[in-house]
């Protein structure tokens, strides 16, 4: 979306304005307006004309410039109907430099999670990428996967679904009292830096919104089976909203994250390739690991696959 049009939706947000007015407020042509408020109707801005000017009457289209529309949060928005890989597509722009960029998708068709494996990402999900270049040394890094799970959580809570966090980066929903859960979202972080600092971190969130679990492998579930259908794009808003409010609190991140675990107290299994661990999760690190009492003592693990265990 390009200022011209920032400006007209701002103007417009008022209610009805003529086309001369808008003209000599922003100092171009009425065949500029004109041109810009036809562009406007083809991002998917409902906008009609009537004896009192143009009139924003609604906007439900879920596109780059609709999400980017009232969207408190710094972020542009690339939208793609259908895109190989969101996370792929912002590694791109990180080569050319870019910075707060979301890049959104309506479907993936080579979408993946940690460790390489197949992600179905179908048309009706959310699939978005958000490429940061934050101050931070790598270290740190982990605590934007932190923030992202922490943001999706509390959004998917908005629409009505319990969703909580399972170590170290799934978001799902509890099933019975034992550990199990359904899993609803998941995130991959890819980041490029040197040994002081981070140079980019791309954030890629995918949510199982509007589709049917039915149609997704055995173990996800999707807001629609628990709570019926969202407005993606006003979804997609709260998401990107909590993610920027948590990467410019970071401290804020680690006491939210474990208010929303599911992992911390469970019995669990953490596949490494230095040997498994087995024992109960207690905390958290402030740097994201997770803390394991086991028969040995407490050992902190910064990356591995979780695996929740039925109790003993």
């Amino acid at each position: 979306m390009n200022e011209t049009q920032r400006s007209i939706l701002e103007a417009l947000a008022d209610g009805p304005v003529s086309g001369p007015e808008l003209a000599e407020s922003l100092d171009v042509s009425r065949a500029a307006i004109w041109k810009q408020i036809d562009g406007l109707r083809d991002a998917g801005f409902e906008i009609e004309s009537g004896p009192t000017g143009y009139e924003l009457v609604d906007v439900t289209a879920y596109t780059g410039p609709t999400v980017e529309y009232g969207l408190e949060a710094p972020f542009s928005v690339e939208y793609h109907d259908s895109i190989g890989s969101t996370n792929a597509r912002a590694r791109e722009l990180a080569t050319e430099g870019e910075a707060d960029v979301a890049v959104l998708a309506d479907e993936q068709t080579g979408g993946r999670g940690r460790l390489e494996r197949a992600w179905s990402a179908p048309s009706g999900g959310v699939w978005v990428s958000v490429l940061t270049r934050p101050e931070i040394t790598p270290a740190q890094a982990p605590l934007y996967t932190l923030a992202a799970s922490v943001a999706m959580a509390r959004a998917i809570r908005e629409a009505g679904v319990d969703a909580r966090i399972k170590w170290p980066n799934d978001v799902v929903i509890p099933v019975g009292e034992d550990g199990d859960y359904r899993k609803l979202a998941g995130i991959l972080t890819e980041m490029e830096g040197e040994t002081d600092r981070v140079e980019w971190i791309a954030v890629g969130m995918g949510i199982n919104a509007n589709i049917d679990a039915d149609s997704l492998p055995e173990g996800a579930t999707t807001i629609r089976d628990e709570a019926g259908d969202v407005d993606r794009r006003l979804f997609v808003q709260r998401v990107l909203e909590e993610f920027d409010a948590y990467r410019n609190a970071l401290e804020s991140v680690v006491p939210a994250w474990r208010d929303l675990a599911l992992t911390l107290g469970q019995r669990v299994r953490i596949d490494r390739t230095a040997g498994d661990i087995v024992g109960e999760a207690v905390d958290v690190t402030d740097a994201g690991a997770l803390v394991v009492a086991t028969e040995d003592g407490e050992q902190t693990v910064s990356a591995g696959d979780c695996e929740h265990l039925r109790p003993v």
